[in-house]
């Protein structure tokens, strides 16, 4: 691969940050975050050293699911700006060099969008085909998304006489995308983003979306996602789709590479993240060991997103129950922590004690994991969730700025959501503020392992294999591309271990450390030493010098 063919493949080794706009900064006083006030906020992005963007919806929404159920795709919801401001974001995050995705949405409509408004009152509306509909209530999909809080997957409705799907909410209608006029819609909300000049959508539910369950389509649903891609890619070549998408690993493969050709540049790996978590309670690499061989070949252009929390739940449903106790156990022990029976509402520093050395190991660990690594806003200072708050919006806080009212988040007396002050979470104690120019915060910690992970392009570009250290607790990974070759090890328990240098260390004079926990450069003779939670990775010198 050619030097210019990696630099169009941008997504291959970056940083990507979530934020959300309404939970971000408040530059008119109303409460609510903003578009012009994340834009004032940017430089800290850039800063931290984030590549890519990833704003929540900011879509015009009803917030019965926090912006997650759509009224208009073309749109700023009003409360958080214009399509002026948002083209001035984009501007200025491209001035800093940063990319911006955005959260696409087209699994499922508001039910009070004008599509499915009209499509519920005529049989013979052009919307009625948009969404999928029964005389009879259907037997699948039979499992809910969100145990105690959905009875079904399928509602009727008095005035269209008929039971409408929804994977969701009953107040989120499923799309029917085996519709032609669907993917048309879809296709042009698409291209209306890329217009203003985003550089890819993370696509939403992105296994619900191109299913055929509630429709009569025989097709398989790679085939609805095969039109995205080509539209996208039509459009803007280098434009990317980050699919959500907690499935099988021979799904996993299907989406990267549809029928031979090209699939979505990026998925999500939930499999991975929910083996981290398992290997963080037991103190063990194992479990991310056996996820790691799991996954499936991918094509050079694909990208698998690692990631050890996000804007959601942390879901670890595809461990046992057995595994999902264990994990539960340690990092979620109240009822209260725990939502859906598979998830856990809380973020980052509590459910590792505060301990900065956990925390560190963990967002070290998700950086040098084979893929591009995806940050939580809010997690680099280490924030707190807020367990008041239902369901997942506990740890969708606002963004901690400062010891002032608010966090620095805004000035007015009722905020879009609560902020927390006291506390050892509290925007008293944790902020950015307090942290930005302190050498030795967790701020700064992150900034500086963003910028090496940037120089370190084999842990996105290059070949990779896991390594026995003979020890259990320490998961270590080879990786090479081109000249460059380097080595990772995480401890994951508490205790100090001694390891034998891998033998490409053990053979190799000139060995740097590029990010550790503090500890002087190996000696290729001597045994490893790695503290408890401690972490080191290792660049060799190529044989070409």
């Amino acid at each position: 691969m050619t030097d210019k063919a990696t630099s169009d493949l941008w997504w291959k080794n970056g940083v990507i940050y979530c934020a959300d706009v309404a939970t971000w900064a408040d530059s008119d006083g109303d409460g609510i975050g903003d578009l012009a006030g994340l834009t004032r906020r940017l430089d800290y992005l850039s800063g931290l050293g984030v590549t890519t963007l990833w704003l929540m919806p900011f879509y015009p929404s009803p917030l019965g699911d926090d912006g997650y159920d759509i009224t208009d795709y073309y749109a700023v919801d009003p409360r958080f700006g214009t399509l002026g401001d948002f083209v001035e974001m984009i501007r200025t995050a491209s001035s800093l060099g940063i990319r911006v995705l955005v959260d696409l949405v087209l699994n499922h409509t508001s039910s009070q969008h004008p599509w499915f408004q009209q499509a519920r009152r005529d049989r013979n509306s052009r919307y009625r085909d948009y969404y999928r509909w029964s005389d009879e209530k259907q037997s699948e999909p039979s499992q809910v998304a969100f145990p105690g809080e959905q009875k079904s997957t399928w509602t009727y409705d008095d005035l269209a006489g008929q039971w409408y799907m929804h994977r969701y909410y009953d107040f989120m209608p499923e799309l029917n995308i085996t519709e032609p006029d669907v993917r048309d819609e879809m296709n042009k909300v698409l291209g209306f983003w890329l217009e203003l000049g985003v550089s890819g959508f993370r696509v939403d539910s992105l296994q619900f979306m191109i299913e055929t369950v509630g429709t009569s389509s025989r097709e398989q649903p790679v085939s609805y996602l095969r039109s995205l891609v080509e539209f996208t890619e039509r459009r803007q070549g280098d434009a990317i789709l980050l699919g959500e998408a907690n499935v099988s690993p021979h799904d996993q493969q299907q989406y990267f590479q549809l029928d031979g050709g090209d699939g979505v540049q990026m998925l999500f790996d939930f499999r991975t993240c929910a083996a981290q978590w398992l290997a963080h309670a037991r103190g063990s690499a194992e479990p991310i060991v056996r996820a790691l061989a799991e996954r499936p070949p991918i094509p050079q252009q694909a990208q698998f997103a690692n990631f050890c929390r996000h804007h959601d739940e942390l879901n670890i449903g595809l461990l046992s129950e057995q595994e999902r106790d264990e994990v539960f156990a340690a990092f979620a022990p109240e009822e209260e922590h725990r939502v859906y029976g598979r998830g856990i509402r809380r973020r980052l520093a509590p459910m590792l004690g505060n301990d900065m050395r956990r925390i560190r190991l963990t967002l070290a660990l998700t950086m040098a994991l084979p893929g591009t690594p995806v940050l939580m806003y809010g997690d680099e200072i280490g924030m707190g969730e807020n367990l008041s708050l239902p369901g997942r919006l506990a740890v969708r806080g606002p963004m901690q700025w400062s010891a002032r009212q608010a966090g620095g988040f805004s000035p007015a007396a009722e905020l879009y959501r609560p902020a927390c002050a006291d506390g050892p979470y509290g925007y008293r104690t944790v902020n950015v503020a307090n942290q930005r120019h302190q050498p030795g915060s967790l701020y700064s910690w992150v900034a500086n392992a963003c910028r090496v992970r940037r120089e370190c392009p084999e842990l996105g570009w290059g070949d990779w294999r896991t390594l026995d250290t003979g020890d259990p607790r320490v998961l270590a990974i080879e990786y090479t591309w081109r000249d460059g070759h380097l080595i990772t090890l995480h401890n994951l328990s508490a205790q100090p271990v001694v390891i034998r240098p891998p033998a490409a260390v053990g053979g190799n004079k000139d060995v740097r450390q590029v990010l550790g926990d503090g500890q002087d450069a190996p000696d290729a003779s001597q045994d490893l030493t790695l503290d408890g939670y401690g972490f080191r990775w290792l660049r060799l010198a190529s044989e070409t010098g």
